[in-house]
C-alpha cells in the first residue's frame, strides 16, 4: 500500500510514500565497552568484508545488560567507521531509548516497525543477531542446478527458489538462494540463504569449511560454530532465532 503525495496545485507528486519490510540484521550488545566491541568488529568484517559493507544494522541491548553508561552516538561512529550503518534500536530500557532519538536512531518494535510512543521491550531479546522484519516466505517454484564448482569470486544467485551445486564452493565465492541452498561438495566460501526473508529455508553441504553462514538475514562466521564440524557434512538452520550448524 502507498500514499501518494498531493500537490494542491495540481503537479506531479515529487515522491510516493510505501509500505515496505526489510532484513536487518541486529547486533546484539552483550558489552558496553566500546574498544571491544570495535576490536571484534574489525575481526568480523576482515572475515566478510564484502558481506558486511555497508550492510544496515539495528541495535538491541541483551537481557541484562547495564546500558546506563553506553554512548550511542560513540556506538553509531564506531559501526560507521567499521562500513556498518546503523539504523535503529530494538528494546532497551526508557533512558536507552530517549538517548537513541537523541542520537538520530529510529525506535523499533519487536517486528521492526516504528514504535516511537511503544513502551521499552519487556521480553527478553533474541540471543543472537535476528532479522529486524517480518519474514516474507520465498516461492520455491524454481530451482537453479549449478553444474560446476562456484570459483573464487563468482557469485550464483537463486532468485525465487533453492540452489543446487553440483560441486564444490570455493574460498571467496558466494552462493545466494531465497529458498535453501544445496551445495554437493566442499563449501568454503559465503553461503546465503533465506535472502529475501524466508526463515524456513536451510543449508546442506557435504564438507563444511565456510567463511560465512547467512539464512534469512541472520549470520555467523564458520569459525564460531563446533570446530568439529569442520570438513563434515553439516546442516544450517534457524531455531528460535538462533543460527544452528548440526553434523549430518
Amino acid at each position: 500500500m502507498s500514499a501518494p503525495a498531493h500537490d494542491r496545485t495540481g503537479a506531479a507528486p515529487a515522491f510516493e510514500l510505501k509500505g515496505s519490510r526489510f532484513t536487518l540484521s541486529v547486533l546484539n550488545l552483550r558489552s558496553t565497552d566500546l574498544n571491544a566491541i570495535g576490536a571484534q568488529l574489525a575481526a568480523t568484517v576482515a572475515q566478510a568484508p564484502g558481506f558486511l559493507a555497508q550492510a544496515p544494522v539495528v541495535l538491541e541491548p541483551a537481557t541484562g545488560l547495564d546500558t546506563a553508561m553506553l554512548d550511542l552516538t560513540a556506538l553509531a561512529d564506531l559501526l560507521r567507521t567499521h562500513g556498518l550503518i546503523p539504523v535503529g534500536l530494538r528494546g532497551g530500557d526508557d533512558a536507552l531509548r530517549q538517548r537513541a532519538q537523541t542520537s538520530r536512531l529510529a525506535l523499533l518494535g519487536e517486528g521492526g516497525m516504528p514504535a516511537q510512543n511503544a513502551p521499552a521491550s519487556t521480553t527478553a531479546p533474541a540471543p543472537a543477531s535476528t532479522p529486524a522484519s517480518a519474514p516474507v516466505a520465498a516461492s520455491r517454484a524454481a530451482v537453479r542446478v549449478q553444474d560446476r564448482p562456484v570459483r573464487s569470486g563468482q557469485q550464483v544467485y537463486a532468485a525465487g527458489g533453492d540452489l543446487v551445486v553440483l560441486g564444490a564452493v570455493s574460498a571467496g565465492a558466494e552462493v545466494i538462494a531465497d529458498g535453501s541452498i544445496h551445495v554437493y561438495g566442499a563449501l568454503r566460501g559465503r553461503a546465503l540463504a533465506g535472502a529475501r526473508g524466508d526463515e524456513s529455508a536451510h543449508i546442506f553441504c557435504q564438507a563444511m569449511e565456510a567463511e560465512l553462514l547467512s539464512i534469512a538475514g541472520c549470520y555467523r562466521l564458520f569459525e564460531e560454530a563446533d570446530p568439529t564440524l569442520h570438513g563434515h557434512t553439516a546442516h544450517v538452520h534457524l531455531n528460535d532465532d538462533r543460527l544452528l550448524v548440526d553434523a549430518l
